[in-house]
């Protein structure tokens, strides 16, 4: 069979990739915008982005082991407090769809810069692979974002983009947050990221 027919270049594939792409380039550069200008970006990007990954084929993965990792700590971070920055008073909102809301007694605080450093996290690593051109190496890139699509970072997405819509137009303006000390960051356990975390619970090599 042609490899060129396989579904990783199919037509939803390959438009995703593009999406992805954009994201990633955006969310690298976000120092060299303002904040409001990047957040007007998102707005547009994320819809997209979560339209094409609702339509990635599915998949069976070819290997049992997890896919390789690029995107490390200080990367995340890094991304995470540029755009933390960027967004000022705009970052944080209250989230009633968040899994601590189960161990709390109403909505909890959420930052749209964490939820942006997962979903590069997730992004950047299914590029890099999918970009390897070895059919099985992308065929279990597609699955695997595909998997924490439907389970994680698409409902941190969606919740992303209801923030952002308030805030564009809710008539405010981005100030910078003096003495930031984001508590979540504090309690932040990033040696265990929840992309990593849940892909163990997929492959069944959870605790």
């Amino acid at each position: 069979m042609d490899s060129s027919s396989d579904p990783v270049y199919s037509r939803n594939v390959i438009e995703f990739v593009a999406v992805a792409n954009e994201f990633c380039k955006y969310t690298e550069h976000a120092s060299e915008l303002k904040g409001d200008e990047l957040l007007k970006i998102l707005q547009r990007i994320l819809p997209l982005m979560y339209l094409k990954a609702s339509l990635l084929p599915k998949m069976n993965p070819y290997f049992e082991d997890g896919n390789e990792k690029f995107v490390t700590e200080s990367d995340w971070i890094r991304i995470n407090d540029t755009l933390k920055e960027k967004f000022g008073t705009a970052n944080d909102y209250l989230e009633v769809f968040d899994e601590q809301i189960n161990e709390s007694e109403g909505p909890v605080l959420s930052g749209i810069s964490e939820n942006m450093a997962d979903i590069y996290q997730d992004m950047k690593d299914f590029l890099l692979l999918y970009q390897t051109g070895t059919i099985e190496v992308m065929n279990d890139a597609v699955w695997e974002c595909r998997m924490n699509f439907e389970n994680f970072w698409g409902q941190k997405l969606v919740n992303s983009m209801r923030a952002i819509h308030k805030f564009i137009y809710s008539g405010e303006e981005i100030r910078k947050v003096e003495n930031d000390v984001d508590e979540n960051d504090e309690k932040r356990n990033t040696s265990d990221w929840f992309i990593a975390r849940r892909q163990k619970e997929f492959r069944g090599d959870g605790e």
